[in-house]
């Protein structure tokens, strides 16, 4: 690419960042697109927003006073209000913008130059807008030329800085993690353990199996159980009713004593003429009868060998964890319980055999939609070089020559054609995981996290870099000693590409999270056609298993073209600095999480970057021995080891304390709980904390006098 395509690049995401920030200064103060970029606020003073205050021109003049207040908020007020998952993620950019802050010093000051007054790639300095952006890299410097070793030591260092640095923050996060603890309130699954594998003898229940068994062997903290259940059936049920609910609810409050009417048949086309309200109320009642004769069939056939068993103490089920519980070990078997709110309820419906099935089949899956993604990837590449593109398409040869054009071309619509395939992945990959058996919706996000990560860097780096044919990927794995070699033939050469995609789906794509787009044409959309309540206003989540992704793989470009292509950090950093800055805003004002994984996405964060850095190494070691220094290069080969040696420790040092938390802190925990008064109404809630929300609402249908009085229908009685 030449240097008038990427200016020409820069210019279209600059203007975007510019025309999403003016957009969403304006936007956000006008009262009615409060839901829309402050719905956190929104639904915490739902009823003091009803209200629509005077037109004034303040409103419609841009301010950033937003930047200003999302800085001053101190991590231990992030912490408190948003958690430590969201804290976890934004320390992944104070530790990125650390790292490329030393980055950019050392890259553009010192290498870069270097890289340009090399004559290697023999270009012409009098035509400089059509200068290739390769003789800014590490291309451009000769051949055994004594330069490299500014390279080499440039390597060392940078290793040692980005370790220093991850180990700060690894310490950090793991003190806070301790400290959460420490300071939280008492939390069912602290006090819970998931027990699978239950040997139920004939003649008695799940519950009483589980009872007998656990006052035995654990009489002193032993305190209830939950038999879980088969709900699959029910839930869709429920679900129905839930949908009747609203439309009904909502049909009533904008119609007030009027009645609709319309046809029963499809789409409200078909079918006899019914009153709407009494139809919805009809089919109401006949579900529920129909709800209350599945749950029987539930509670009486479809228990499934697994129950939530709760312990007085957090020690008690600790040991209950850790221990093995009976003599075989393939019956009661136990699982580390998470909250309430964030079990996922179908992960029960599946037998040991389905699941067996279901994992093997997302393998499959996973490496199909692998295969299928490498369409637009060689898509990409097929834009990025123009002359392959006009070998494909001989009748856009004509249009390709205009040069406004060819730079459009080739400076931005690759990478946004590779972001836009990119956003469907993340979706697919939680249906992947939620298949695979995981009891917690945390769980399946962590999952997708890592699949997503995964396959980040094989779609986009390596299918990108190694864009050669089809046999020169597998002589990859054919012939492992080449991998160097090859990975230094073929990465500095996708340099401008990578630029490229920082700035369109990283600058771009980062500041239209902060225009949200699609949310606020939903937003007047609803309004316009399906008014709907403020009991039906959802805040959004934060996907954490779709950006963190994007996030790390920006650090494992920066880290790999960190001596080759310098050029790229401080697009990098501006991102981050983008990045800190907007989604700061949003955790605090957007998103809200229903549930915490309590910081279990940083050691992720760990394995990439130093996945980041022995890939830098190896790429180290092949590009100084194609540059004919092969002492350089066989100096380099103790770097990784000594990465791995680093990394060795840090598992051992901290990710302990990311899988349980020590006797020590338990006990003392424990012992506060002894003088806590409120400790026996949580026991009491605790009892009750893990039964399935479905069969929760069946019992409570069950209390009532009569159907039309039941919690589905009595919120409906206007």
């Amino acid at each position: 690419m030449i240097l008038s395509a990427f200016l020409t690049s820069v210019g279209i995401n600059l203007g975007l960042c510019f025309l999403f920030f003016t957009l969403y200064s304006v936007l956000k103060n006008q009262p009615v697109n409060v839901p829309v970029y402050a719905p956190r606020l929104y639904k915490e003073h739902s009823e003091s927003q009803q209200h629509r205050d005077d037109f004034t021109l303040e409103r419609l003049l841009p301010s950033p006073g937003w930047v200003k207040r999302a800085l001053q908020v101190t991590d231990d007020q992030l912490l408190a209000i948003s958690g430590l998952d969201a804290l976890v993620f934004m320390r992944i950019f104070v530790f990125s913008l650390r790292v490329f802050t030393f980055g950019v010093i050392v890259g553009i000051f010192i290498l870069l130059p270097v890289n340009y007054l090399g004559n290697q790639l023999d270009d012409d300095f009098s035509d400089l807008p059509k200068k290739s952006l390769d003789s800014f890299s590490i291309s451009n410097v000769n051949n055994g030329s004594n330069r490299l070793w500014i390279h080499f030591c440039a390597a060392y260092i940078f290793t040692a800085v980005v370790c220093y640095f991850l180990y700060c923050e690894y310490s950090y996060i793991f003190s806070k993690r301790i400290d959460c603890f420490n300071s939280s309130k008492p939390q069912p699954k602290q006090f819970t353990v998931l027990v699978r594998g239950i040997p139920v003898s004939a003649g008695s229940s799940t519950s009483e199996t589980v009872e007998k068994f656990f006052t035995e062997n654990y009489p002193s903290t032993y305190l209830s159980n939950s038999v879980v259940h088969r709900t699959s059936r029910l839930q869709a049920i429920v679900n129905e009713i839930e949908k009747l609910c609203k439309k009904l609810t909502r049909l009533k409050s904008t119609n007030g004593s009027e009645q609709k009417l319309s046809r029963s048949g499809f789409l409200g086309l078909f079918g006899k003429k019914v009153n709407l309200v009494e139809h919805y109320e009809s089919k109401l009642e006949d579900l529920e009868v129909k709800m209350k004769e599945v749950a029987q069939l539930s509670l009486a056939r479809e228990e499934v060998s697994a129950a939530f068993v709760c312990f007085k103490s957090r020690l008690g089920a600790a040991i209950a964890l850790h221990i093995q519980p009976g003599i075989n070990p393939t019956e009661w078997v136990t699982q580390r319980a998470p909250d309430p709110h964030d079990v996922y309820w179908p992960f029960f419906s599946a037998s040991v055999v389905k699941l067996w099935i279901a994992k093997l089949v997302v393998i499959v899956a996973f490496i199909a939609l692998t295969i299928l993604f490498l369409i637009p990837v060689v898509l990409v590449q097929g834009l990025i070089h123009l002359d392959q593109l006009e070998k494909w398409f001989p009748f856009l040869k004509g249009v390709l020559k205009i040069t406004l054009v060819s730079e459009v071309v080739t400076g931005y619509l690759p990478s946004l054609i590779l972001q836009m395939f990119l956003s469907f992945v993340p979706p697919i990959l939680v249906v992947f995981s939620s298949m695979q058996g995981s009891n917690s919706i945390s769980k399946i996000e962590i999952s997708a996290c890592t699949q997503m990560i995964v396959f980040t860097i094989w779609n986009i780096y390596f299918a990108n870099a190694v864009s050669g044919s089809a046999l020169y990927r597998v002589r990859m794995f054919i012939e492992p000693k080449t991998i160097p070699t090859i990975l230094a033939q073929a990465v500095p050469a996708q340099a401008t590409f990578f630029i490229t995609y920082v700035l369109s789906s990283g600058w771009a794509s980062i500041s239209s999270e902060l225009f949200r787009l699609f949310p606020l044409i939903s937003w007047y959309m609803t309004r316009l056609f399906d008014r709907k309540s403020d009991h039906d206003f959802e805040v959004p989540q934060f996907s954490y298993h779709s950006v963190i992704p994007r996030i790390l793989f920006f650090g494992l470009v920066g880290i790999t073209y960190f001596f080759l292509a310098p050029l790229i950090l401080p697009f990098l950093l501006i991102f981050y600095c983008l990045g800190y800055v907007i989604y700061r805003n949003q955790l605090l004002t957007v998103y809200e999480q229903k549930y915490e994984t309590n910081g279990k996405f940083w050691p992720t964060v760990h394995n990439t970057t130093i996945f980041s850095l022995i890939l830098m190494h190896v790429i180290a070691i092949g590009i100084f021995g194609l540059k004919k220094l092969p002492l350089a290069s066989s100096l380099t080969i103790p770097l990784p080891i000594l990465t791995l040696l680093f990394n060795a420790y840090c598992r051992k040092r901290f990710l302990p304390i990311f899988k349980g938390y020590p006797t020590e802190c338990m006990v003392k925990r424990d012992k506060e709980d002894e003088n806590d008064p409120d400790m026996s109404e949580f026991f009491e809630k605790l009892v009750k904390a893990y039964q399935d929300p479905v069969m929760t609402r069946i019992r409570s249908s069950d209390n009532s006098d009569n159907n039309l009085n039941s919690p589905l229908l009595h919120s409906l009685n206007v």
